[in-house]
């Protein structure tokens, strides 16, 4: 019976194929001929263009002919490009048409109706689809739900229908390898394949596995703010760019790539899902980390980096004035205090020409405040700009009478004199005086010119001088106490801060401040192109930087992802994260996604993990079985690298990419060092501008935010090292990267952040270095 199914669905995808062939055939022509026609039009450019301009009606004739032919270049263009695009998804379909089968009887119709899905649309004729669209709204029909009545979205609202029959697929070089019915949403069968492959340097599509609850992530259209709490390994990255391929399909011709931004922990995790979208046939949207948009925004500054801003949080107090510096009572601190420099308070600079102040900052501040209190600060900034436009324009006459100014006209070149006729004024100048007010005027204005940018650019108000008065204003607006800090302590930073001004850099904290109290004192309003904004692992934010990216991107949908039992910047802050974010977004626009079940890894280690956390009971693991993790307690640092050198050694046998993450760049380096001499070759990555590769990679634990990999060995879990409560989120982040094999290593002891972990769920090994 299985083989007769198996034989009667090759025969239909031989036919699809085939149409898909011809098709491709037809495409082929299309382009062809299309490229003939663009040759052509170039080839008879000058015959079919009359050129006549000896009358005002020929010259029209002319540029009428020259129109039309640019419109006729222009169609067979866009035609030819239309096509190549529909070649290049014909292509990608013919070996792997479509993955899934639904039979299904809508209420009042006579039979039953069968439909095929796959990575894309296709059609023999029109309206008549071979394969739909996976995102296509009765696509959904296969994630929502199994066999019976299933509901789906479509554009005249919710449709029931019965479904008879659920088919997957595993096709091939355009051969049916498995195929198989299923009762559930996505068959564990087909999850266990595609779970069971092996870690790549790039993330792949989901689109075959994708189930129930992250459907109803990727279609949602109707928050304003979608928050996806997921478990490690539970696909919410994934399902999160499956949902910005949705909505570009869902929008196309009113939604852009580029109208869409994703805000990713670091640069190698960029590099690691650069793929998936162009794999489903979109282009990539804007991507960035928190740290590079900042950096962006503020060019004449050095932002703190990643590995800077995880070396400093592991200081008590540091971690403290980030508190505050991550609070909405900190965003609205700097918010009433923008609002106060309405009245008083703003700092101003000299605006200076040829060493010499032009216009005092006392003038400047005179000028600024001459405005009625009914002024914004946006209006009052652009009064002030052109009343300085104005006084610099009257200052042209009294500069042009000085002695610079005069031996600046006797040393002029005859060229430079052509030049500055050339874009003055026209008419001849006959007098000798006129002559000479004429050049005096073309060099102040040149003169001029630096200083004429320095206004329109805001240069005369002083960002740095008051970033820091705001600072020293905080205590005022802020309750220090509530956050375990005192005035003292406050002064300490404040200090801390200008010393880092002095240098040109920032702390990724402070860059937040102080590009908003920028934004506020210049009237930005923010960028209105962007329509969706996401943000993966949310947990490291502050509710600071997510109410400034509200405010910096005012237009936007916002969807938000993370586990809150990974935050390693925030650490407690996450648990009030979502409550922080109800007051910035409308309830009945707020929409809370949980996902507990784990896919990344086995059975077995997420049964370990789990036990790591407080409330890990939560998470499920998915029945995918593998080998207990093991945990080795080595006498010293060379016992230890020898442990690590054999174990990776089997682990490579195995697998196709190990990763060995230690705590910080510092001991990862070390740690590389170590392997080198013993012969190992391992690739160390530094910074987050790397490219993962194949084999054994040592990297520090804040680059591993995302990723995954075959197998994973955890190094130096000594309680030296993980010895704070505050490790145990960092602890579990880098134990859930493993899929496969998750091996953890010791110096002397193991972190007492393990004790909850029960002796059934790992392994201990006698040291093998010793034995």
């Amino acid at each position: 019976m299985a083989d007769n199914i198996k034989q009667q669905e090759q025969q239909h995808l031989d036919g699809v194929i085939y149409k898909i062939k011809v098709a491709e055939t037809s495409l082929e022509k299309k382009i062809k001929s299309t490229k003939k026609d663009v040759k052509d039009i170039y080839a008879n450019f000058n015959n079919d263009v009359r050129l006549k301009t000896s009358t005002y009606s020929g010259m029209m004739d002319t540029a009428m002919s020259i129109r039309q032919q640019q419109q006729m270049l222009s169609e067979r263009e866009n035609r030819q490009e239309h096509a190549a695009r529909e070649l290049g998804t014909l292509n990608k379909l013919e070996g792997n048409p479509y993955f899934a089968r639904i039979d299904f009887h809508e209420t009042g119709e006579k039979r039953s109706e069968t439909i095929y899905i796959g990575m894309a649309s296709f059609t023999d004729k029109p309206d008549h689809y071979l394969i739909y669209d996976w995102r296509a709204p009765i696509s959904s029909i296969y994630y929502n739900g199994g066999i019976g009545d299933v509901t789906y979205m479509t554009p005249d609202g919710e449709q029931t229908v019965n479904v008879k029959l659920k088919r997957q697929f595993q096709i091939e070089n355009s051969k049916i390898k498995t195929v198989f019915d299923t009762e559930e949403v996505v068959g564990d069968q087909m999850l266990l394949d595609a779970l069971s492959n092996r870690s790549d340097t790039k993330m792949k599509s989901i689109v075959t596995t994708i189930q129930k609850e992250q459907n109803q992530i990727i279609r949602d259209t109707n928050s304003e703010l979608l928050f996806v709490q997921g478990a490690a390994g539970s696909g919410k990255t994934a399902a999160v760019l499956q949902r910005v391929a949705y909505l570009l399909y869902q929008y196309r011709g009113n939604l852009h790539s580029g109208q869409i931004i994703l805000f990713s922990p670091n640069q190698l995790f960029n590099d690691y899902i650069n793929q998936v979208l162009p794999e489903l046939g979109e282009q990539n949207m804007v991507q960035m980390t928190f740290y590079q948009y900042s950096s962006y925004r503020l060019p004449s500054l050095k932002v703190e980096t990643l590995a800077q801003r995880f070396d400093e949080q592991i200081e008590e107090r540091a971690q403290k004035i980030n508190d505050i510096k991550g609070s909405l009572d900190y965003f609205k601190a700097v918010s009433a205090y923008a609002n106060h420099l309405n009245k008083e308070d703003m700092r101003f600079r000299n605006l200076m020409f040829n060493g010499s102040v032009m216009f005092p900052k006392e003038k400047v501040e005179e000028i600024y405040y001459s405005f009625n209190e009914n002024y914004n600060l946006r209006n009052r900034l652009d009064a002030t700009k052109e009343k300085l436009l104005k006084m610099l324009n009257r200052k042209i006459h009294v500069e042009m009478r000085k002695k610079w100014v005069e031996d600046a006209v006797q040393t002029l070149s005859r060229e430079e004199i052509q030049q500055m006729h050339q874009k003055g004024e026209q008419e001849e100048i006959l007098d000798s005086d006129k002559e000479f007010k004429f050049l005096a005027r073309q060099i102040v204005v040149k003169a001029f010119s630096k200083l004429h940018r320095q206004i329109i650019r805001n240069h005369f108000l002083s960002i740095n001088n008051q970033f820091v008065h705001m600072l020293r204003s905080c205590p005022q607006i802020v309750d220090l106490g509530h956050y375990g800090l005192d005035e003292t302590q406050w002064k300490e930073d404040i200090k801390a801060t200008i010393g880092r001004l002095k240098q040109g850099r920032l702390s990724l904290a402070d860059a937040s401040a102080y590009l908003y109290l920028y934004d506020l004192m210049t009237g930005k309003r923010g960028d209105k192109d962007i329509r969706y904004l996401f943000i993966d692992e949310v947990q490291d934010y502050s509710a600071f930087q997510l109410a400034f990216l509200k405010f910096s991107f005012p237009r936007a949908k916002f969807t938000l992802l993370g586990d809150l039992n990974q935050a390693i910047f925030t650490h407690e802050n996450s648990r009030k994260l979502l409550d922080e974010l109800s007051t910035m977004f409308p309830a009945d626009k707020t929409r809370v996604v949980q996902l507990t079940k784990s896919y990344r890894s086995t059975e077995q280690i997420t049964n370990f993990t789990k036990h790591l956390l407080t409330n890990g009971e939560e998470i499920v693991p998915f029945n995918r079985e593998g080998e207990l993790p093991h945990i080795y307690v080595e006498d010293g640092v060379d016992a230890a690298v020898e442990t690590v050198k054999r174990q990776a050694e089997i682990n490579l046998n195995d697998h196709e990419t190990t990763a060995i993450i230690g705590k910080t760049l510092k001991e990862c380096e070390m740690l590389t060092n170590k392997l080198a001499e013993t012969g190992v070759r391992a690739t160390l990555i530094r910074t987050e501008n790397q490219r993962l590769v194949k084999g054994i990679i040592v990297v520090p634990s804040y680059l591993a935010k995302g990723l995954e990999f075959d197998s994973v060995i955890m190094w130096d879990a000594s309680s030296d090292c993980y010895g704070n409560e505050r490790d145990r989120q960092l602890v579990y982040t880098i134990c859930t990267r493993a899929m496969h094999r998750l091996t953890i290593i010791a110096t002397h002891d193991l972190s007492p952040l393990f004790d909850r972990v029960p002796e059934s769920e790992y392994v201990m090994e006698k040291s093998t270095a010793r034995s």
